[in-house]
């Protein structure tokens, strides 16, 4: 038997494993030729699968895509937990936040260009995500007990809301990535060097935290 058959039965042997590796060749290949242009081709050929066996799990290209999707906002959700925002005082957790968002923007550039070829389809692959969903009410939960906390303590303004308070701390931490080339060629800026990328972090966590204060005009 050809080395290449014992391979894929070798992986249909191993479910859980097989559909990690076939997700981590769909999120490359996407984030690098988007929905449109990626093809199951080149995921079956980076993942070691063959095209039955990525239909079998994912059932087609779009549900792969979405999967794709769902993984990457599993993931920044994970990230997210483990700073257990809720031990820190509300402005340290603050500042976690958006180091944190910012770092993960910076480390996961896949991420970016997945997420901006999903905005290029109006989001059609999120909006009946139910894992989405629940990580969303995870995150928004988590952010609103921090705001609830800081209010309390007469930190923070009592009217924030938490979805456009996110809203703020992602667009300072995304746009400096997503739109890194073209900030460089018009700005001068270079987020890809540490000087600038540590002034662009301060400048995030300063515009969030302005977000949030009382006197804020």
């Amino acid at each position: 038997m050809a080395d290449s058959e014992t391979d894929v039965q070798d992986l249909a042997r191993r479910p859980q494993s097989t559909k990690e590796k076939i997700l981590r060749a769909a999120r490359e290949e996407f984030a690098r030729s988007g929905l449109e242009g990626g093809r199951v081709d080149g995921i079956a050929n980076r993942s070691g699968a063959n095209k039955r066996m990525i239909y079998h799990y994912f059932g087609n290209k779009d549900d792969l895509y979405k999967a794709v999707l769902e993984n990457v906002y599993a993931e920044l959700r994970a990230h997210e937990a483990r700073l257990n925002l809720e031990q820190h005082s509300p402005l340290d957790a603050i500042n976690l936040l958006v180091e944190h968002t910012f770092w993960y923007f910076h480390n996961n550039v896949e991420a970016v260009r997945l997420l901006n070829d999903e905005n290029l389809h109006n989001a059609r692959h999120m909006e009946n995500s139910k894992s989405i969903a629940r990580l969303r009410m995870n995150l928004l939960d988590t952010i609103s007990d921090t705001l609830d906390r800081g209010a309390a303590a007469g930190l923070f303004r009592q009217d924030v809301n938490p979805a456009h308070f996110y809203i703020t701390v992602a667009s300072v931490c995304y746009f400096p990535i997503s739109n890194r080339a073209t900030l460089k060629a018009f700005l001068g800026v270079d987020t890809n060097s540490r000087k600038d990328m540590l002034l662009t972090l301060d400048y995030a966590k300063r515009a969030a935290l302005g977000s949030l204060l009382p006197d804020a005009i």
